[in-house]
């Protein structure tokens, strides 16, 4: 079903400003040649359902060659697109269909690290005086054989690794596969800037980076203290140390300034930093402060948060301040690494209510909104077996992990087909059991579905300024309510209303006009799950 062409108010601010992204994992959204993994063909044969969304832009997670150990995020080339996923013709047919839809492309970056497949580490390691000798992080070992630091990976153990061939230790924030490079040596950012150019020469419109702040390390090789005792669960050791050496080092933005100087010369293309760990808040106002650095960050706020509610809602948007100088938030309740919200904050008996206020909130918060794939369906977690496990966390720390595997299953297209349309009979991983019920063609023939609902809300969002780029201001965050205003100049103010609970709460707004509502929504009162969306007269 393509929508019909909506007349949206025309604005000075920059595209990406109050977007709405849908992100795409091509292994899982749709397969092309029936090997049982997406690709990018796939991709451009179904994103006239990303254009139906009324979206700005798809971010496509990673494609580039490489062994996947990590599925993508370990890269041997980084200017090169891994068979799997098609050919480099197959990229720029991508682009050019994304573009005549009228949607921007954003693909992943990753530049803390490479694959140990990279050319790059296969010189590193055969030496220590070859010219890419300092492309990577080595060092000595202790005196007594051990490792020179006590930084720990995320993936569980140390992160440091023995080679054998240098006779030295290499670091390694993520997996054993995924060396980390050493973006102090100018030669290495010299090349990473280069495989910005490649990809901006291709007609990429902006980058999400990843792990950003995992970009550089102290060289002192200092060990991390521990953090202080925490309610929080701690299944790694990499949890229980406050990671100030092995990350978030005081030059990455001077290398983020190199970065946005480089996008920025070509053109309007929209740079977004993924900035996790202790100190988030922090680094996320730091890479966008100013007009020199990124234009927008995005944290784990909500991505592994067990429950939504009013006090997480506004601890996450007071990281943000409106004012010159200060950068625009852009939010995620899902993504390719995190359980699905909807399996994390409600029953399954209140899943398709909750589903609609969930997306009615994304909507309408100060920021961009990132729509991860099936998402607009309500998708849910599954849950896959140890034996079909290929997620290396996972299978590392099960099952003392939700499994990233239950959210990278495929998208269902087609509810009666026996692969869900997806283009294969025996995906990489199974569909979940409930997702044909939920697939595109079941809801897009659903006036009541979730998918026309977001296709609804984004529809709105566009139309309505204050929505879309206007100042929020929080009137409520108490109990199960929230309550905020959206005001930008030369438009109507609207006022947002949200009962996150099972039960009725009384609400007091001012005189308004509904422009979208779900669940009981009466004068004074909000029954539970229900939302609205209100121009205030």
């Amino acid at each position: 079903m393509s929508s019909a062409p909506l007349i949206v108010p025309q604005s000075a601010e920059p595209w990406w400003k109050g977007a709405v992204i849908y992100q795409i994992y091509p292994r899982s959204f749709a397969d092309a040649n029936g090997d049982g993994v997406g690709d990018l063909p796939g991709i451009t044969s179904r994103l006239q359902h990303v254009a139906d969304l009324g979206v700005d832009a798809i971010w496509i997670s990673p494609f580039f060659t490489s062994p996947m150990r990590d599925f993508g995020y370990d890269i041997a080339d980084f200017c090169g697109v891994d068979p799997v996923f098609g050919t480099l013709a197959d990229f720029d047919a991508l682009v050019a269909r994304t573009h005549s839809l009228g949607l921007k492309v954003m693909i992943d970056q990753v530049y803390s690290h490479s694959s140990d497949q990279h050319p790059w580490f296969a010189e590193s390691r055969s030496s220590r005086n070859n010219p890419c000798a300092d492309w990577y992080v080595w060092a000595d070992p202790k005196a007594d054989g051990s490792p020179p630091s006590n930084w720990q990976s995320v993936f569980g153990g140390p992160a440091w690794q023995w080679d054998a061939r240098r006779g030295q230790y290499y670091l390694h924030n993520f997996l054993v596969e995924q060396p980390d490079l050493n973006l102090h040596n100018p030669e290495v950012q010299e090349a990473i800037l280069g495989v910005a150019r490649f990809w901006l020469n291709r007609g990429v419109d902006g980058f999400r980076l990843d792990a950003l702040n995992f970009a550089m390390h102290d060289p002192e090789l200092r060990d991390n203290p521990p953090l202080p005792p925490s309610n929080r669960p701690r299944s790694r050791p990499f949890d229980f140390q406050d990671k100030i050496h092995n990350q978030s080092h005081p030059d990455i933005p001077a290398f983020i300034e190199r970065l946005a100087a480089e996008m920025r010369s070509h053109g309007a293309v929209f740079s977004m930093a993924e900035v996790g760990g202790d100190h988030w808040a922090r680094e996320m106002a730091l890479y966008t402060q100013g007009p020199d650095r990124l234009d927008s960050a995005y944290g784990f706020n909500f991505l592994y948060a067990e429950r939504l509610t009013p006090g997480l809602v506004a601890d996450a948007l007071s990281v943000w301040p409106e004012g010159a100088g200060q950068g625009w938030p852009s939010w995620a309740f899902e993504n390719h690494d995190a359980p699905r919200a909807i399996s994390r904050w409600v029953a399954p008996e209140h899943a398709a209510s909750f589903a609609r206020l969930k997306m009615l909130l994304l909507l309408s918060l100060r920021g961009n909104a990132i729509l991860y794939q099936g998402e607009e369906l309500g998708l849910t977690q599954v849950d896959i077996p140890f034996e079909r496990l290929v997620d290396p966390e996972a299978i590392a720390n099960w099952p003392m992990t939700l499994s990233r595997d239950g959210v990278r299953t495929p998208m269902p297209w087609v509810g009666d087909a026996a692969d869900r349309a997806f283009g294969s009979v025996e995906p990489w991983l199974p569909h979940g059991p409930d997702h044909g019920a939920l697939a595109v063609d079941v809801q897009t023939g659903n006036p009541e579905s979730l998918l026309n609902w977001t296709r609804s809300l984004i529809a709105l969002r566009r139309a309505e300024p204050s929505l879309a780029r206007g100042a929020l201001t929080i009137r409520r965050a108490e109990g199960d309510v929230l309550i905020f205003e959206r005001r930008a100049e030369d438009a109507a103010p609207l006022i947002c209303a949200f009962n996150l609970g099972l039960t009725d709460v009384s609400i007091d707004l001012p005189p308004h006009h509904h422009l979208a509502a779900t669940g009981k929504v009466e004068r004074d009162r909000l029954g539970p799950y229900a939302a609205l969306v209100a121009r205030i007269v």
